[in-house]
């Protein structure tokens, strides 16, 4: 099952970016341009909650599927180098909201200083060549604008990023730390499974995922149900 909603989130995700830059008109005056880059945005962020599972090797039980799938999400969300995200990531669940994780930034609970943080120390200049390279070979696609590109390609890319800072680690891991966030430090939704599917794949449930670091993102909500 882990395989084959990986391999539909991927395909959904090639599929939209391809109609929205060859069939999509770039007029501010179109009202579905902007469902299109929403609807991207959303697939950007069950790119990289595809990769996160391959992390917890969540999507199959074999290591080497895992390892595609998290490759390929981290490339095709942003030109992520998957070994560094998985080494970062170990750490953020070792060392949750301490100083020794990479996620986390005590020094403001201003959003976008944690956000540029956040980028600048994930950023790579390999990264930025990649995305550089790919813009290039996207524009040379016939029925490709550059406006295109930057719109249903690079744009929903960021606000992804956005969402699932805010959903994964600003808002659950953020000052003050109460008791309640237990161990992990980390806050909980409410029980919403459909505000929390559409928010970020059940990422809000970011306690639960803590505690069962080995459920994938589609079975969180049963956690959050035996709750």
């Amino acid at each position: 099952m882990g395989v084959l909603i990986a391999t539909i989130i991927v395909l959904i995700w090639a599929a939209h970016l391809a109609y929205a830059l060859l069939a999509v008109d770039v007029s501010p005056a179109n009202p579905w341009m902007y469902l299109h880059i929403l609807l991207q945005a959303y697939l950007y962020t069950g790119l990289f909650i595809t990769g996160h599972d391959a992390m917890h090797g969540n999507i199959s039980r074999s290591p080497g599927v895992n390892t595609l799938f998290g490759y390929v999400s981290g490339i095709l969300f942003a030109g992520m180098f998957y070994p560094s995200l998985r080494k970062h990531h170990g750490r953020h669940h070792k060392y949750p909201a301490t100083d020794k994780d990479p996620d986390f930034y005590a020094g403001s609970q201003n959003f976008l200083v944690w956000w540029a943080v956040f980028m600048k120390r994930y950023l790579t200049l390999i990264q930025l060549v990649f995305m550089a390279a790919f813009f290039n070979l996207l524009i040379r696609i016939p029925g490709v604008t550059e406006s295109s590109a930057l719109i249903f390609w690079a744009l929903p890319a960021i606000l992804g990023t956005l969402q699932l800072f805010w959903v994964g680690v600003y808002w659950p891991h953020r000052l003050p730390h109460s008791r309640e966030m237990g161990p992990h430090r980390a806050r909980t939704q409410h029980r919403n499974h459909f505000w929390a599917m559409l928010s970020c794949y059940f990422f809000g449930y970011h306690r639960e995922h803590h505690n069962n670091p080995r459920i994938p993102w589609w079975q969180l909500w049963r956690k959050k149900t035996e709750a």
